[in-house]
């Protein structure tokens, strides 16, 4: 395992800085699309044999910090490599790669959490592959929005060069929004499985916490920004707060709360 961690981490490091060169310009070597995204695809396997390890040994997840957030980047890398064969995404890679190493880095150092959750579960399993899906779709959207950004800011300064490595603003808008509405409706799914099944989900009620209230504000700013998309055209830069806005109610809402839990509260 430690060998296989080795080899995840350095794969994934050695890609990031290959793409941040070529993004900042920096680089004297032809980019390989099709090398790229082979290694890549190589590097999603091992870090999905990572994932797979600890589940079967122990017959169970442990949802503590760093693994979610191992969990989180690999599922975000996932939809990008997957998404790549039928859309132009470029640009995502330079955060995502980097954050996959990250990711699999906080799973080794951070503590485990004791309480295992049973994967022979099947109401339990469909909602944290929802909520995981969901969790994915609105970090993609939030990255999006922040390729926007720079796509707008390097075409004001005439920085062409940056520009033409990133799909054209419209192009990214219309994936966002793709991105988004899909992501909203696995966090429906999620919060009514959570909510009204939370018995057959995790065998017990579940109280009313800051995890699902910043849950319900998320989907509440999400489900405004689709309306305010279908009925009043809403883009540029509008579109793009609102989605950092939902995804930063979103991210302190279970992300943070975990962090205070764990780190905190001392408790899983």
């Amino acid at each position: 395992l430690l060998i296989l961690l080795i080899l995840l981490a350095a794969g994934y490091a050695g890609l990031s800085w290959h793409f941040l060169a070529h993004w900042r310009g920096a680089a004297s070597w032809q980019r390989q699309p099709v090398r790229e995204h082979s290694l890549l695809g190589l590097l999603l396997l091992l870090h999905a044999a990572m994932l797979a390890v600890p589940v079967m040994q122990e017959g169970g997840v442990r949802l503590g910090v760093g693994s979610v957030l191992s969990l989180l980047s690999w599922l975000m890398l996932l939809i990008f490599w997957t998404g790549s064969y039928f859309a132009r995404m470029e640009g995502l890679q330079i955060f995502l790669v980097p954050l996959a190493a990250i990711g699999v880095l906080m799973a080794e150092v951070l503590p485990i959490p004791h309480t295992l959750y049973a994967v022979d579960n099947p109401a339990f399993m469909l909602h944290l592959l929802v909520s995981l899906m969901a969790y994915s779709l609105f970090a993609i959207g939030a990255l999006l929005a922040i390729l926007m950004l720079w796509q707008e800011r390097a075409l004001h300064h005439k920085r062409f060069a940056l520009a033409r490595q990133m799909p054209p603003l419209l192009v990214l808008e219309n994936l966002m929004f793709q991105t988004l509405g899909t992501g909203f409706i696995l966090l429906t799914l999620s919060l009514i499985s959570g909510v009204f099944f939370a018995e057959e989900v995790f065998g017990k009620a579940v109280p009313l916490s800051h995890k699902v209230v910043f849950g319900v504000l998320s989907w509440l700013v999400f489900g405004g920004l689709l309306v305010g998309r279908k009925l009043h055209g809403w883009r540029g830069r509008l579109a793009i707060r609102w989605t950092l806005a939902g995804f930063a109610l979103l991210l302190f809402g279970y992300i943070g709360s975990k962090v205070v839990l764990e780190f905190v509260l001392h408790r899983a």
